[in-house]
């Protein structure tokens, strides 16, 4: 599976809007492609089986890893734009990724299979809005240049949502969660 830090940066040129929202703040939302990629496969694994063995691939990554490991001309920047973020911010956005992580993992462990086609919808179903929520609230904090802090509200939202999938899943099926 090929990661989005492989991909071209289209948000380089100066003349854009990212462009210039990076020049000025140095954080990079192209960290978030790789929760937007889970969420895709995750909302497509009802329709497309096949699907769910290139999710078994996908591991958490940190702000920092994801950077560290990336090949875009702005990797450097946006990691040492992070390492400015105020302790306390950052923290604030660590939470957050964690809860995007476990809501990811989760969603892609009930997806293992045996997993029906409906129960598939129903994953994608509840996952699919809170980690797009969680997104939303990673990109303003990235957008912002680590201004706006996350609201605790989503993740207890995303707890909530690992409890409902948890409880769709069979107890003998070694579902583990990230805590």
């Amino acid at each position: 599976m090929s990661t989005a830090a492989d991909m071209t940066d289209d948000c380089t040129r100066p003349d854009s809007a990212a462009g210039r929202r990076r020049a000025a703040d140095g954080l990079s939302n192209d960290y978030l492609n790789h929760f937007n990629e889970v969420l895709m496969l995750v909302e497509i694994a009802a329709d497309a089986p096949e699907i769910v063995a290139d999710l078994q691939d996908w591991r958490p990554v940190s702000y920092p890893e994801y950077f560290a490991a990336s090949n875009l001309r702005h990797a450097p920047e946006a990691g040492a734009a992070y390492d400015r973020v105020a302790t306390d911010r950052r923290a604030a956005f660590e939470e957050l990724v964690h809860a995007m992580d476990r809501l990811a993992m989760t969603a892609i462990r009930a997806l293992r299979p045996p997993c029906e086609a409906e129960d598939a919808a129903l994953v994608a179903e509840v996952t699919a809005p809170a980690l797009r929520a969680l997104v939303a609230q990673a990109g303003a904090f990235l957008n912002s240049g680590g201004r706006d802090i996350p609201d605790s509200t989503e993740i207890e939202e995303a707890q909530l949502v690992i409890d409902r999938l948890l409880a769709h899943v069979n107890a003998d099926d070694g579902l583990q969660v990230i805590t």
